[in-house]
């Protein structure tokens, strides 16, 4: 199939190189001429596990195009994907001008049937917002459909959760429609569920506000733990074990950060009361997850008080691991709050330092390992759960820091193995490592 992809962030690239990666002639579009230009010299605007190699090998093969002119991408294909960014506005209303731009110029340039799926997040109702200003703006009315296709790849795993989802979401508005989207993505070989456009629109943003309240309960049972002295991991395997419940996002930590979980849960918040519904459980849910890194900091100024002077050893400043995005990341309050209470903050992240340097006040110092972190640090605070992290040399570590003392924001060690290398720990939901 011919297909256009507009916008080229974490979903609509990632989109482009797969399909083309399946055997589609796929044209990417972005309106910003720098992004276009780094693209087709091989270079990535983000970090993503086997993304460079696949978009590399697909334009090589001359299956994947990047370009600014959408007109010439919409005339060109067959189905054209929004993917743009849906950032949150004033009160956690959803912004659709970049959707509604692309819409304009769809409706501008169309001259014959076109496919057009909405697989950027938009609230449920958009898809007959952008049905509306594509008619509005054609010149003679050609008919076309649109649909409503969710992403949910996961930043870090993107390519093995576009190539393998759990589901594919297909919501259309008839059953002949459906089909070109089924015929699209039969070579995945993945369960398809074809719903009505509204329903697929919500079940994307109703999925991220589960899990983001599955993260919250975590945490605020994490609470419980640290005053009732139980351990929130032992507690939070004990209930995954149950079918019903299962064991995934029930971390308890610093809480979600990142484009999705916190836009999301917002803007279903802000659908609900549209609709005269106020979402109790989800405002309790961002409640909770907005204090946790106070919570973090808090149990740093009490263990190290005062904190002036002191030299804090942040490690991780990615919202997650496999990413270099800062968007709405832990470390981003956790340093604030830091450098605010007079500690002195040296940071260290495998992949998202450039990223941080626009975002982190001057006065952070920037360091090429976690040992180098370490060395001299009266404490480490462990922000995002690295791969590397898990396996420091942690002896080495305790050596060169000035006091060894470790905040695990994250829960990566075990409290009995710190104690045996003769740390002060501290970690979320669980008993305190002090010193004999």
């Amino acid at each position: 199939m011919n297909i256009c992809v507009v916008g080229t962030g974490y979903v609509g690239l990632v989109t482009g190189a797969v399909f083309a990666d399946l055997g589609n002639e796929v044209t990417c579009v972005d309106n910003q001429s720098d992004k276009i230009a780094a693209l087709r010299a091989g270079h990535m605007p983000l970090y993503e596990p086997g993304l460079e190699e696949m978009v590399v090998r697909t334009v090589a093969d001359g299956r994947l195009d990047f370009t600014e002119d959408l007109v010439g991408g919409v005339r060109r294909s067959d189905i054209v994907f929004i993917t743009v960014g849906t950032p949150p506005g004033d009160g956690g209303q959803t912004d659709l001008s970049a959707v509604e731009a692309v819409a304009r110029t769809i409706g501008q340039a169309m001259e014959r049937y076109l496919v057009v799926v909405n697989k950027s997040t938009v609230p449920v109702g958009t898809g007959d917002f952008v049905r509306e200003v594509i008619e509005r703006h054609q010149a003679r009315p050609i008919p076309f459909d649109v649909v409503s296709n969710p992403e949910f790849l996961r930043e870090g795993s993107a390519i093995e959760d576009t190539l393998r989802p759990d589901r594919i979401v297909i919501g259309a508005p008839s059953q002949q429609v459906a089909m070109t989207l089924l015929e699209l993505y039969a070579p995945l070989e993945r369960p398809m569920i074809i719903t009505d456009v509204p329903s697929a629109e919500m079940i994307k943003y109703a999925s991220n506000a589960f899990l983001a309240t599955k993260i919250s309960f975590a945490n605020a049972i994490a609470n419980l733990c640290e005053l009732a002295g139980a351990d929130v991991t032992q507690v939070m395997k004990g209930m995954g074990l149950d079918a019903r419940i299962g064991p995934a996002f029930l971390a308890a930590g610093l809480g979600y950060g990142g484009s999705c979980f916190p836009k999301d849960t917002d803007s279903l918040i802000h659908t609900a009361s549209t609709f005269g519904s106020d979402f109790v459980l989800l405002r309790a849910v961002v409640e909770i997850n907005r204090g946790r890194a106070a919570h973090f900091v808090e149990a740093i100024r009490k263990a190290l008080s005062p904190l002036d002077g002191k030299i804090i050893a942040v490690l991780g400043v990615a919202f997650k691991p496999n990413t270099d995005d800062m968007r709405e990341a832990k470390s981003i309050e956790v340093v604030s709050e830091l450098l605010r209470l007079g500690a002195t903050v040296r940071a260290y992240d495998p992949v998202a330092l450039d990223n941080a340097r626009e975002v982190f006040p001057a006065s952070v110092t920037y360091c090429a390992s976690a040992h180098e972190a370490a060395a001299g640090a009266d404490a480490i605070a462990l922000v995002t759960e690295w791969n590397e992290f898990k396996f420091l040399n942690l002896d080495r570590v305790r050596q060169v820091m000035r006091r060894p003392v470790i905040f695990d924001g994250r829960n990566v060690w075990e409290p009995e193995r710190m104690r045996r290398l003769g740390f002060e720990y501290h970690s979320i939901g669980r008993k305190p490592i002090l010193p004999a």
